[in-house]
């Protein structure tokens, strides 16, 4: 086969290859199918080349890892070699499934090219993109934007040349099939379409696990005030929508998403009637990690520290539940559900639900990290996830385009059902008795083995208002006749109002809501206004106005002094539990810093508010300890160390053995210790530099270790001494001198023939050599140059015409 058929069959392969560059085998050319008249190169991916099967060296990648595409919608596509191959060529095309490629409707979407000096379209194939220079690389990127709606599925493909190989993957990692999405409605979120066909009611427990951390997503992770805010959702009917994917974010959602405020959505909420059946509220978390599994979970639960959870129900017209939190501190970052279906198919009520989250963008604030500054998105864009490839800035950021790790699970579980139900597929028996357990919860389930004291008396509502709030009563555990036989709880806990309410309401008397929180101040700085609503949820029977009121409004002061040295802070946290389970307690709340003093100086604003709480009286706990004293001073003063903090044991030894610890130690870091520089010992004294008359020797000794933190600094590494070992001779008389002179001067001819030769009384001498290498690479070492004798006159005494040797320190830097 000749060198132009190499040629013309090479150009379809690689087009603007450089051809000379490759030498291709004949057997490999020869399976190449002959190229047809009409320039397309669909040929090169169906050839049968070296062939590797399930070999991943190679990959081709869509950003996201897509398996179905939104027509209209722009994709990133990588090829990307793992180390340590790489490949000098390359062609890439986008076919329509079942197509050959022979003209241009087989052709789906459009290339465009990101780095010109990597790729370009292929001169007789437009629709491929191919390389532009042949060369060594690992990875090339273009962007690919998706056919219109009605192309069916697209199957990208790739093959790669490297050195002599050409590799095909028709089915392997060098393939990518994605299927179109099916169309939705002009900026909807894809939400059921068909209507429940459920019986009675479920009632569900919706949890929250933060796994947003340092540890999990380490860049830039904000280590003070990290928080999810307060969770806001509702059980709804699919012709309602707290937000969703492609839409613009509303006005409530958009305080959410930025200040974590759930205020104006829960308003947003409560209008839309008979829509939603439950309002889903939970508290905020502080800080933001939480444990996924059940063992670190039930150490949180110890040290009081539970995920965020709220009872909600559904029913065969509101069987969709959506929530929203803010991931904080960020610009507009949350995560949340939109319209999650818990009926299913087979008219029952799912049992769980669990889901990992990613963050969201709501496209309301332009900032790329935690803690930008606020800048409006103007015009507002709409919600979109997140991605690794948003902006190099971004904390999730990712040059290879991989998925971001999941910032938070929710588990929703069905905890009871109501009312005849209507299954086709029956519960199991696990199903059903999980629900009766909800309903058998009343009943007194005590073992007879277990000898208990009468309960004591329901303490106060832990509500002084309207708003629900719960009660406690205990009693003590007096005996266990079978220790095999675990008895129950010595406490119990019910729902309660404040004094002068009731849980029921006369059908002819005006019934309103709970007050929903209060909104932000008015003020940045200064005194201000804030106001709360609530709504009628029934009118009397008479038909009379409604004359409870509404809407209140009180003064508030954010920050009194409003000087350029004040500072912005958010909405207070909701308070934390409190510290003791009886008697009095401690409980505290946060708040962070939301915009600094335009000074630059520290904000001097507190964080964290803490105060006193009351719980019922604990003379029936056997076992009642104080709170923790604060943390004893660091064991060292630089450095670190250990500290210490105790609590006390308050109830009689004689009501029952406690097991709870006495004391806790933790480690603490102070600033460094200084460190004073360290030097090695000196070394012998060198021989002196002269043979006679004045001279000098040195010694050196090495650092051993720099001085640290304001340790001392180091002390001389080189010194220097005189010597003498004998005078010089200098003759012994002026004859001798004169006779030495003309003798000189007789040879002065030769003496001027070698002007290089350093001359000495008595001899001729050589130059001196070049110093020697130095007899360390560091730490101190020593060098020498030597100057010999050339020739000795007659007349030369031995001690003045003899081999001169130098020696002088080097490399005195430490190792």
């Amino acid at each position: 086969m000749g060198l132009h058929l190499h040629i013309l069959l090479l150009q379809c392969l690689i087009s603007t290859f450089v051809l000379n560059a490759f030498a291709f085998s004949d057997e490999t050319v020869d399976k190449l199918l002959p190229v047809k008249s009409d320039g397309y190169c669909s040929r090169i991916l169906r050839a049968q080349g070296t062939r590797r099967e399930g070999f991943n060296e190679f990959r081709l990648r869509v950003e996201g890892d897509p398996e179905l595409y939104s027509p209209g919608t722009t994709y990133r596509v990588t090829l990307y070699a793992s180390s340590p191959s790489y490949f000098r060529g390359f062609t890439l095309i986008a076919l329509k499934e079942g197509k050959e490629g022979d003209n241009d409707e087989d052709y789906a979407g459009n290339f465009e090219i990101i780095d010109e000096e990597d790729t370009q379209f292929m001169t007789n194939c437009p629709p491929a993109v191919t390389e532009s220079t042949p060369r060594r690389r690992t990875r090339i990127q273009v962007f690919w934007t998706a056919p219109p709606s009605g192309a069916g599925c697209v199957i990208l493909k790739a093959s790669i040349v490297q050195k002599r190989i050409i590799y095909f993957q028709d089915e392997g990692s060098l393939t990518k099939r994605m299927c179109e999405k099916e169309p939705l409605s002009e900026g909807a979120t894809e939400r059921p379409i068909i209507d429940c066909c459920a019986c009675g009611t479920a009632k569900y427990r919706m949890t929250f696990y933060g796994n947003w951390s340092e540890k999990v997503h380490p860049k830039d992770y904000p280590r003070r005030a990290n928080h999810w805010s307060a969770i806001i959702g509702a059980s709804h009917s699919k012709d309602y929508v707290l937000w969703e994917y492609g839409d613009y974010a509303s006005e409530g959602v958009k305080q959410v998403a930025e200040f974590g405020s759930p205020v104006k959505m829960e308003e947003e909420i409560r209008q839309k009637g008979d829509d939603v059946l439950t309002v889903i509220k939970a508290k905020a978390q502080w800080p933001a990690w939480q444990p996924l599994n059940s063992s670190l979970i039930l150490f949180c639960l110890v040290y009081r520290r539970s995920a965020p959870s709220a009872e909600f129900s559904v029913d065969r017209t509101r069987h969709l539940m959506s929530f929203f939190t803010m991931l904080g501190p960020s610009p507009d970052w949350n995560v949340g559900l939109s319209a999650e279906d818990l009926c299913t198919k087979e008219c029952g009520w799912a049992q769980k639900v669990v889901q990992d989250l990613i963050p969201w963008d709501a496209g309301t604030d332009n900032g790329v990290t935690y803690e930008s500054p606020n800048k409006a998105t103007i015009p507002p864009e709409k919600i979109r996830p997140l991605t690794s490839l948003d902006h190099p800035q971004s904390p999730f950021y990712d040059p290879e385009g991989g998925p971001i790790t999941a910032v938070a699970r929710v588990v929703i579980e069905r905890i009871a059902r109501k009312g005849e139900q209507c299954n086709i597929v029956p519960d199991t028996v696990d199903d059903i008795v999980a629900d009766l357990a909800q309903e058998d919860k009343d009943e007194d389930d005590t073992p007879e083995t277990c000898i208990y004291s009468n309960w004591s008396p329901w303490s106060a509502c832990s509500s002084s208002t309207c708003d629900k709030g719960k009660r406690m009563r205990q009693r003590m555990l007096k005996a266990q006749l079978d220790l095999s036989v675990p008895c129950p709880h010595t406490q119990d806990f019910e729902p309660c109002m404040g004094p002068g309410c009731s849980d029921e309401v006369d059908a002819s008397t005006c019934m309103v809501s709970e007050w929903i929180t209060w909104s932000p101040c008015s003020v940045s700085c200064g005194m201000g206004m804030r106001s709360r609503e609530r709504y009628v949820k029934q009118f009397p029977e008479d038909g009379s106005i409604c004359q409870l009121p509404t809407e209140e409004n009180e003064k508030c002061i954010v920050n009194e002094d409003c000087s350029p040295s004040s500072c912005l802070m958010t909405e207070w946290a909701e308070w934390e539990d409190c510290s003791a389970t009886c008697g009095m307690g401690m409980k505290k709340r946060q708040r962070m810093v939301k915009m600094p003093p335009s000074d630059g100086t520290m904000c001097k604003t507190d964080l964290t508010d803490v105060e006193k709480c009351m719980m019922p009286e604990c003379h029936t706990i056997p076992c009642l300890l104080s709170p923790w004293s604060e943390w004893s001073d660091c064991s060292v003063t630089c450095g670190k160390g250990m500290r210490t903090r105790q609590r006390m044991l308050k109830s009689p030894v004689e009501l029952g053995e406690c097991n709870e610890e006495l004391e806790q130690v933790e480690k603490c870091m102070l600033p460094e210790c200084p460190t004073d520089c360290m030097v090695s010992e000196w070394s012998e004294w060198s021989e002196c530099n002269k043979s006679c008359g004045k001279g000098h020797v040195i010694r050196t000794r090495m650092i051993k270790l720099e001085p640290q933190f304001g340790g001392e600094p180091c002390p001389e590494t080189v010194q220097r001494k005189k010597c003498k070992i004998r005078k010089c001779n200098r003759g012994s008389s002026d004859e001798k001198r004169r006779r030495k002179e003309a003798h000189e001067k007789r040879r002065s001819k030769q003496t001027r023939e070698e002007p290089q030769d350093e001359q000495h009384p008595g001899c001729k001498m050589r130059p001196w050599s070049v110093w020697t290498d130095c007899t360390k690479l560091c730490g101190g070492g020593i060098q020498e140059r030597f100057m010999m004798v050339k020739r000795r006159f007659k007349n030369a005494q031995f001690t003045s015409c003899k081999d001169k040797k130098e020696i002088r320190a080097c490399n005195v830097n430490p190792c």
